[in-house]
C-alpha cells in the first residue's frame, strides 16, 4: 500500500498519510465495513471521496485497527472504541489520521491553492496579512491557518464555533513548523499547540490540546 508518511509526534501520538495512486477496485480490496459505512460509502457520488474513505481504512490498519473499531456521534465525528482520540482527514490524493492515547488531536490535509485568498476573510482577520507581500507566501501562511482551524474544529466539535470569531491561531514563521491556538467559545477557552508540514504542494497541520 502506498503508505506515504509515517509521523511519531511523541510516545502516544502517531500520524499515518496516505497516497492515493490505485483504482477504487484496487482500495476496496480485503476491506471490510460496518453496515453503516458501507451505506455511506454508497451514498457518495464522487469517485475521489470514495476512494479517500477507502485509503482511510487502509491507514487504520497500518495503526492496528479496522473499521469495526470505529465509530461516529451525533456531530459525526470519529471515535475508536478502546478509548483513542482519532481525527481524520483527506484531501484530493492524500489521506490521514493522526491517533493519541492521551490527548484529543485534530488533523487536515489541504491542498495549496490561490482561491484561499477569495475566502480569508471569512475565517481569519485578514488585515493581520497585510505586510506579506508575496502572493504565493500568502496562500501558503492562509492555508496553515485553515489547516489549523479546520483542525481545531474538529477537536471542538460543537455547532456555532465560529473559524472567524471562536478561534484564534497565533502568529507563526514558516521555519518555526508550529504555532499555539486559542478556542473561546461561551465563556469555555482551551489552548492547543499546532504543527505544519507541506509536501507536494499540500499543507498538512495537526493540533493537540494542551
Amino acid at each position: 500500500m502506498p503508505l506515504y508518511k509515517t509521523i511519531t509526534v511523541n510516545s502516544n501520538t502517531r500520524i499515518f498519510i496516505y497516497k492515493i495512486e490505485e483504482s477504487e477496485a484496487e482500495l476496496a480490496k480485503n476491506i471490510k465495513l460496518t453496515g453503516h459505512c458501507q451505506t455511506r460509502l454508497d451514498s457518495m457520488k464522487s469517485e475521489m471521496h470514495r476512494k479517500g474513505f477507502l485509503s482511510i481504512r487502509h491507514l487504520l490498519a497500518e495503526a492496528g485497527y479496522s473499521d469495526f473499531d470505529l465509530y461516529y456521534d451525533d456531530s459525526g465525528k470519529p471515535h475508536l472504541k478502546d478509548g483513542t482520540f482519532i481525527s481524520i482527514t483527506h484531501s484530493h490524493i492524500f489521506s490521514g489520521i493522526i491517533l493519541s492515547k492521551t490527548d484529543k488531536v485534530g488533523i487536515d490535509i489541504e491542498m495549496q491553492r490561490d482561491k484561499i485568498l477569495k475566502i480569508a476573510h471569512k475565517f481569519t482577520p485578514i488585515e493581520e496579512y497585510k505586510t506579506i507581500a508575496n502572493s504565493d507566501a500568502l496562500t501558503q501562511k492562509l492555508t496553515i491557518v485553515w489547516g489549523a482551524k479546520e483542525s481545531l474544529y474538529k477537536i471542538y466539535a460543537q455547532a456555532g464555533l465560529s473559524f472567524l470569531h471562536h478561534i484564534d491561531v497565533k502568529d507563526f514563521s514558516f521555519e518555526d513548523e508550529q504555532t499555539t491556538a486559542e478556542i473561546l467559545y461561551q465563556g469555555d477557552s482551551s489552548s492547543y499547540t499546532i504543527h505544519f508540514i507541506e509536501f507536494e504542494s499540500f499543507t498538512c497541520v495537526y493540533a493537540i490540546k494542551k
